[in-house]
């Protein structure tokens, strides 16, 4: 058995669900694997929605509203990921959950999540942005497609892969040669099919799809991206608060700014909303970003 899963390029989404799929191992031992799509890494937004399915196995009637978690090491997409959960506190309302995430003998992931039993409260929320719609937009794939010939051959085969998760931009930047714009950042997400309504699933991927651009975010002031060189990245931490209940196959808009960059590292938030204004998650994300020299010019 391979530990790399080899996905064809037929049902991205299926693809993503059994990777989610934990294998259980022990009471609170998970493995999970990484999908066959030629990235020299792990995609960050995986391991923490396999982390968060591990502790979502061993908690019972109680919905995730917070997580945290910090990138250690990075991830081998070769060899299995196992997941160890210490089932830190079971209160009467809340629930602690933290989950390491171990390769070769090392963590690489550490996740501590929060569980509460459903409540209801005082409500308010901030506004949704107005922004075009996803009917107005060219898809990512679209855009992908006009760009795919100046893409570098390093990138090609992670560039042309079917993704899971469907993605509109507002305002798309040039992929190659990107002009120095403002820290902000908008697009609208879904996953490609339905995946029914276990609010511990839709959580799931609604946290693999938050580390798809954000980290992005705080290069745009200064002109440089994944394509360009000039600068190395990686994710070191990524919050989530989970607000409302949504459906990730209907669109959301995920709004982003970058308040800060300094210290070779750039801080990014970002706002999740349904379609009709429902303010449905909150997401923080520090990366690294450290100038370097450019590897190539287009």
């Amino acid at each position: 058995m391979s530990d790399a899963a080899s996905f064809s390029d037929a049902d991205p989404l299926a693809e993503l669900l059994s990777l989610l799929d934990l294998e259980r191992i022990e009471v609170n031992l998970f493995r999970g694997v990484s999908p066959d799509d030629g990235m020299k890494r792990v995609f960050g937004g995986q391991v923490i929605a396999q982390a968060l399915v591990a502790a979502y196995r061993t908690v019972e009637n109680r919905v995730c509203h917070s997580l945290h978690a910090y990138f250690i090491r990075p991830g081998d997409p070769n060899v299995p990921i196992l997941y160890e959960v210490d089932r830190a506190r079971d209160g009467k309302s809340f629930t602690t959950r933290r989950v390491v995430a171990i390769q070769h003998g090392e963590q690489i992931l550490n996740l501590a999540a929060s569980f509460q039993i459903p409540e209801t409260g005082f409500t308010h929320q901030s506004a949704m942005p107005a922004v075009k719609r996803p009917g107005e937009l060219k898809s990512e794939d679209e855009l992908r497609q006009l760009a795919k010939d100046h893409i570098p051959k390093e990138f090609q085969k992670q560039f042309a892969r079917p993704r899971p998760i469907e993605l509109k931009p507002v305002d798309p930047r040039q992929m190659i040669s990107p002009a120095k714009t403002e820290p902000k950042k908008q697009m609208w997400l879904r996953a490609r099919g339905p995946v029914g309504d276990d609010v511990a699933l839709q959580q799931c991927l609604l946290a693999y799809a938050s580390d798809m651009g954000i980290l992005d975010t705080a290069t745009k002031p200064h002109g440089v991206n994944w394509f360009t060189g000039g600068v190395q990245m990686a994710s070191l931490d990524h919050s989530m608060w989970f607000h409302e209940p949504f459906n990730i196959s209907e669109w959301l808009l995920y709004t982003m700014d970058s308040p800060s960059a300094s210290g070779a590292r750039g801080f990014n938030r970002g706002e999740v909303f349904t379609e009709s204004g429902k303010l449905v998650a909150s997401v923080a994300q520090e990366g690294l970003m450290r100038p370097r020299e450019q590897k190539f010019k287009n």
